[in-house]
């Protein structure tokens, strides 16, 4: 398995392998194309189609976009990615089914190692992460690597996620906490 495939698969990789550097500059040159093309211009959908993993004409992404493979962005469904989103993909990002990602938001995939002279050779300490189906992270939220967000949550503008938030959840903060339970909307046509 060469090293490019590895990192496809969301498995620990070498960053400074010839493929990957390769398709990490390609995949840079398809967000500068994504980005700096008018928004009616029918290029856009043919870019994200070949930067995105399970791309549908219901999945919107606004101008501003940018990612590491874009292939270990995997979309469920339709999904609505706001202006200026960085997703740092060196594991796989999940994007549930109608899952809303605010404006400024950051997934990140990617976290160093934490002693210095394993840093130096390049370690890395990638994990998945999954936005649950119907969940809504509101403007600037940060995503941390190994974080699932639950299906229907929403997450608070600002808010740092750095543990799993349950579905059903409002959560706010930094560090992300659950603020409280929604309400069972079925209880409240009763």
């Amino acid at each position: 398995m060469t090293e490019l495939e590895k990192a496809l698969a969301g498995e620990q990789f070498d960053r400074r392998a010839v493929d990957v550097r390769e398709f990490q500059s390609h995949v840079k040159d398809l967000c500068f194309d994504f980005n700096n093309t008018r928004p009616s211009d029918p290029k856009r959908a043919k870019i994200v189609e070949e930067l995105v993993t399970g791309y549908n004409p219901y999945v919107f992404i606004e101008s501003g976009f940018n990612c590491v493979f874009g292939k270990n962005i995997h979309f469920e469904g339709m999904a609505m990615i706001n202006y200026g989103c960085t997703f740092l993909d060196s594991n796989i990002i999940t994007i549930g089914k109608c899952a809303l990602i605010g404006p400024g938001c950051q997934i990140i995939c990617t976290n160093h190692a934490l002693d210095g002279e394993e840093r130096l050779k390049g370690l890395f300490n990638d994990k998945p992460v999954h936005i649950g189906e119907n969940a809504w992270l509101g403007a600037n939220v940060t995503v941390l690597p190994g974080v699932t967000i639950g299906k229907n949550a929403v997450i608070g503008a600002g808010s740092v996620v750095t543990k799993d938030i349950p579905e059903n959840t409002i959560a706010v903060g930094n560090p992300c906490r659950v603020l409280r339970e929604i309400e069972d909307k079925d209880k409240l046509l009763k």
